[in-house]
């Protein structure tokens, strides 16, 4: 049984928890039919998944859709956030752990802060500090730190007493505690800090584009945001601006788009600094795979990357 995935440039009727909209009518041969149809369908689903799924609030809990905006886990959480690396953060009873696609829980609810797995490791609480664990649970680098980021390029940028450095997996500090901030590297460069203003440095901890930014981003498809005379732009990895500053707000490329706000109003942009998702929405998030959530009033919603509906909530 192969639902149709629905996909509209309007905003898409209510879904209820199980994923039909509401007011269709289903007729089955009778209970046992109904059954053999729905177990049939979840393992097709399970089967034939592909790409990450996305938490969304339903009755005052949360669960996961996928990209055609079915719910494959259903809402029972606390809290939830993205999967990354084939686990999601989750939380019950103000604790939280880690399910796999499937649902199931694969990582104990056991700490009080709990980000997405990235390059094997996940950002935890405990307590008022933070640490880092493997896909088993234990913590690879014990929770010591004031504040943290996600590891990026084999590297960590971590807080002690007020001041970032970086750390690698092992926790020695190949970069030391120097930056009055620091943002997670990728594609081998990372934001820092010095007083007011940011720039960027290497994975040597070395300079590499100076620091004349009110605010930086993480470099992705090649660009990274920036902040510059009160407007955001995005610049290259020489640190030339290949999109002039112009935005009120800009977040990281994924997929080929970023989020940027303007009036007050947020959409998303290509490479080329053009609008492919007008500024339409009260709020929005980044992309991740081929969606990203977008709220309208009260309303969240998650489009795809020709601005199209896919899933709605229910208030």
């Amino acid at each position: 049984m192969n639902a149709k995935p629905w996909v509209s440039d309007a905003p898409p009727v209510e879904l209820t928890e199980s994923g039909s909209r509401v007011g269709k009518n289903v007729k089955l041969g009778g209970i046992a039919a109904l059954a053999a149809a729905l177990v049939a369908l979840a393992v097709f689903l399970i089967l034939h998944r592909s790409g990450p799924l996305y938490p969304v609030p339903m009755n005052g809990k949360y669960g996961y859709i996928d990209k055609t905006g079915r719910l494959v886990v259903p809402a029972q959480f606390d809290g939830a956030r993205a999967f990354a690396e084939g686990l999601a953060p989750v939380q019950s009873q103000q604790k939280w752990g880690y399910i796999d696609q499937n649902g199931r829980l694969a990582i104990p609810q056991q700490y009080d802060t709990a980000s997405p797995f990235s390059q094997g490791l996940a950002l935890v609480g405990v307590g008022p500090k933070l640490g880092y664990i493997g896909r088993d649970g234990r913590f690879v680098v014990n929770p010591q730190y004031e504040q943290a980021g996600a590891f990026g390029d084999g590297l960590a940028p971590v807080q002690i007493a007020g001041r970032w450095g970086y750390i690698d997996k092992d926790g020695k500090f190949p970069i030391d505690l120097q930056f009055d901030d620091a943002g997670a590297f990728s594609e081998g460069l990372a934001p820092v800090r010095f007083s007011t203003v940011y720039g960027y440095i290497g994975k040597k901890g070395k300079l590499t584009i100076n620091p004349i930014y009110l605010s930086a981003g993480k470099f992705s498809d090649g660009l990274a945001a920036v902040n510059k005379g009160g407007k955001f732009g995005y610049i290259n990895e020489s640190g030339k601006m290949s999109i002039e500053p112009q935005f009120d707000s800009g977040g990281d490329f994924s997929n080929g788009l970023a989020l940027v706000s303007i009036g007050g109003r947020f959409g998303f942009i290509n490479k080329d600094g053009k609008f492919a998702v007008n500024p339409r929405f009260d709020q929005a998030g980044s992309f991740s795979g081929v969606l990203a959530p977008v709220w309208i009033g009260t309303h969240e919603y998650y489009i795809d990357g020709d601005g199209m509906y896919v899933w709605k909530s229910a208030n």
